[in-house]
């Protein structure tokens, strides 16, 4: 991520500068781990958006929204994975279901009923369904609703514009008011925000079932979590925008298609955007706050007094701030068990 590519020669040699959308883009093959996706969900989600934004001849300010958007709308839903892993044993497993049920329909609040207290024996199942009822639930709203702030705050973090910050920020409203945190409704809603999330769930529909899925869910929706404008825009040109989707070249789409004015990172900006990332994995359990800020001050240190050269120093100081990516992929009823883990 931070080597240089052109430099064969000289393996420990850094590049100069790093391109942000490198790093969010790296960052979301994690957050399709923890979602229980495959890899390149989000960058396929963007994909789409971009195309949907053209189609809509978004300007080159709107863009950037929609762009950061759609790889960042999913990285605070790790933040209380701790929390879920204890109501629902398999936080991943939870996640996965926002994709088969509406979560604020009946099939979704059943789904979710049927996941309390799993991988434990009946007489845990029974008590944790009981607390589950009495606060639980409540605790869960406050979590999705905090999942859009964190994720707008390392839009802050990562330097990215007011427009980014506030499209992300409102990533889990819905076109009828009955989002989270539901202050906004309908037009109310950038634009970024709704196109992203349109994009989102229709790319796993999509990956499923193929267009006419993709089409269904889009209309079957439109009204309620999605805007019926866009909903209708992309069902007409639904094949159009979800062509090509599956070729190798995802990564190198993405990172094209970052829009005018690309966000490149040189030195301490470097280092300050791999720290806010470092931080935000983190925050996976509360057992690893601070973990990459003090492995990379005692890795940093290490390469320090061995006297390597001061770009390997850097090297690996950076290296061991975003060495803890992989854990986003696995659930914290393996992370945050008590004593050995089992089979």
């Amino acid at each position: 991520m931070v080597r240089a590519a052109g430099s064969a020669g000289d393996p420990a040699a850094l590049r100069s500068e790093v391109r942000l959308a490198e790093l969010v883009a790296a960052l979301s093959l994690g957050v399709d781990l923890g979602f229980g996706q495959p890899m390149e969900h989000v960058l396929r989600q963007c994909v789409i958006s971009l195309r949907l934004a053209d189609r809509l001849a978004l300007d080159d300010r709107e863009r950037p929204a929609v762009y950061y958007s759609a790889l960042l709308v999913n990285v605070g839903c790790h933040s209380d994975a701790h929390e879920q892993a204890k109501w629902f044993g398999d936080d991943i497993a939870l996640k996965a279901t926002k994709y088969t049920h509406q979560m604020r329909g009946v099939a979704g609040a059943a789904a979710t009923v049927r996941l309390i207290g799993s991988g434990n024996p009946p007489l845990h199942r029974l008590r944790v369904g009981l607390e589950f009822a009495l606060r639980g639930h409540r605790e869960m709203d406050r979590m999705i609703e905090q999942h859009s702030e964190i994720a707008r705050s390392l839009a802050e973090r990562l330097g990215l514009g007011v427009d980014v910050q506030t499209a992300v920020g409102a990533a889990y409203e819905r076109w009828d008011g009955k989002g989270w945190p539901g202050l906004l409704a309908g037009a109310e809603i950038p634009v970024a925000s709704r196109i992203t999330q349109l994009c989102e769930y229709v790319e796993v529909a999509h990956r499923v079932g193929g267009v006419a899925a993709a089409v269904e869910l889009a209309r079957g929706r439109a009204g309620t979590q999605f805007d019926p404008g866009l909903a209708d825009t992309f069902a007409t040109f639904a094949d159009e925008l979800l062509a090509d989707l599956d070729t190798p070249s995802t990564w190198r789409t993405v990172i094209d298609g970052e829009p005018a004015l690309q966000h490149r990172l040189t030195g301490e900006g470097i280092d300050r955007a791999l720290l806010a990332i470092a931080d935000f994995v983190d925050l996976k359990s509360p057992y690893t706050a601070g973990h990459a800020r003090a492995v990379a001050e005692l890795a940093g240190g290490a390469a320090t007094r061995l006297a390597l050269p001061p770009d390997e120093v850097t090297a690996v100081r950076r290296a061991a701030l975003v060495h803890g990516m992989g854990p986003l992929g696995v659930s914290n009823a393996t992370w945050d068990k008590p004593g050995p883990p089992g089979a």
